[in-house]
């Protein structure tokens, strides 16, 4: 189920909730590449996806709490440019079966403090190829523990589907209704 160009309905993030943080690590070299793979800066998702982010956030600021996102929809053209750099299905899905992430129904995500803007403790940074990355490694602080389990718990609350390997990935229920997408981020932004 591929859609090379087809109508969408991906909105960028902060047109929906402004007060959520971005660290879109594939527009920088912060990231497993070493390069920035995006142009932008942006997060865009399925509109019923973003709809919920939104509704966490804003159940989030109510603990003083909010939602810093790594990366959204990520176009088929850049699931290739991964799966060359690192082909290990564990951790990069092989763009032959697409990823959710180019389905625009999956999110990488992380906590926050809203007073001081600063990320919660985890047990890792964003894209650890590592067992420290896993949510059943045995090794995670306390501090980590509790902050990666409030996360999974908001997010299984509104409907998303944690992935074992990776913290701060999350798969919406909904992921297979979703066509996968290969629309470049400059003309979502058109």
């Amino acid at each position: 189920m591929h859609a090379k160009n087809s109508s969408h309905d991906l909105v960028d993030i902060l047109t929906i909730n402004p007060t959520i943080q971005l660290d879109i690590r594939y527009a920088t070299t912060n990231n497993f590449t070493g390069k920035a793979v995006y142009l932008v800066s942006k997060c865009y998702l399925r509109k019923a996806v973003a709809e919920k982010i939104d509704a966490i956030q804003k159940e989030l600021a109510h603990k003083g709490l909010g939602l810093k996102i790594f990366d959204g929809y990520r176009p088929l053209s850049v699931q290739r440019k991964f799966w060359e750099i690192f082909p290990d299905e564990r951790y990069v899905a092989n763009p032959k079966n697409g990823s959710r992430h180019n389905r625009g129904s999956a999110i990488d995500i992380t906590l926050v403090d809203l007073a001081t803007g600063q990320e919660l403790e985890m047990p890792s940074g964003f894209d650890d190829f590592t067992e420290k990355a896993h949510r059943d490694y045995n090794n995670m602080s306390e501090n980590s523990k509790k902050n990666c389990q409030l996360l999974e718990n908001y997010m299984i609350k509104y409907g998303f589907i944690p992935w074992p390997l990776e913290w701060w990935h999350f798969d919406d229920q909904d992921w297979e209704k979703y066509p996968i997408l290969d629309i470049p981020f400059e003309q979502l932004m058109r």
